[in-house]
């Protein structure tokens, strides 16, 4: 079943937040205090050894960190900003962050996971995991109720 993307207009100035967060952390050009808020709700799911965001964000690791993030999907529903992407066949990421009034309130981060966005009010699948190259890989599965 392909999942329905809903990129709304309104979530324009989400999407420029979060771009702008990754292009800060992949050049270490700019500040990212204040796209990120005080209080950012974090949850992490995948091996232990790959917490690289966590590191670039809280403990003052310098951008230029052995591991780069390079979305390579960018998706909106609702207030929720979901990012994706892989580095070959070892490596694949899902960042789901959610923004309020244009800050980053809340951020998930699912490494070697495949995920699946599903609303709960009906059931639907909003979002989920684009295999491509990654398709013969076994990953566990997790669902992220919106």
């Amino acid at each position: 079943m392909e999942a329905t993307k809903m990129i709304l207009p309104e979530n324009s100035d989400n999407i420029t937040t979060v771009r702008r967060l990754y292009q800060v952390i992949s050049t270490g050009v700019g500040e990212i205090s204040g796209l990120i808020a005080e209080d950012l709700e974090w949850w992490f799911h995948g091996p232990q050894n790959c917490h690289h965001m966590m590191k670039m964000l809280t403990a003052g690791n310098s951008p230029t960190s052995d591991f780069k993030f390079k979305p390579r999907s960018m998706d909106t529903i609702d207030d929720r900003i979901i990012v994706e992407g892989w580095e070959g066949a070892e490596v694949y990421w899902v960042h789901v962050w959610t923004l309020k009034d244009g800050v980053i309130t809340q951020f998930r981060e699912y490494f070697n996971t495949w995920l699946t966005v599903r609303d709960l009010r009906p059931l639907t699948t909003l979002w989920q995991s684009h295999p491509r190259d990654l398709a013969k890989r076994s990953f566990p599965g997790l669902m992220l109720a919106i």
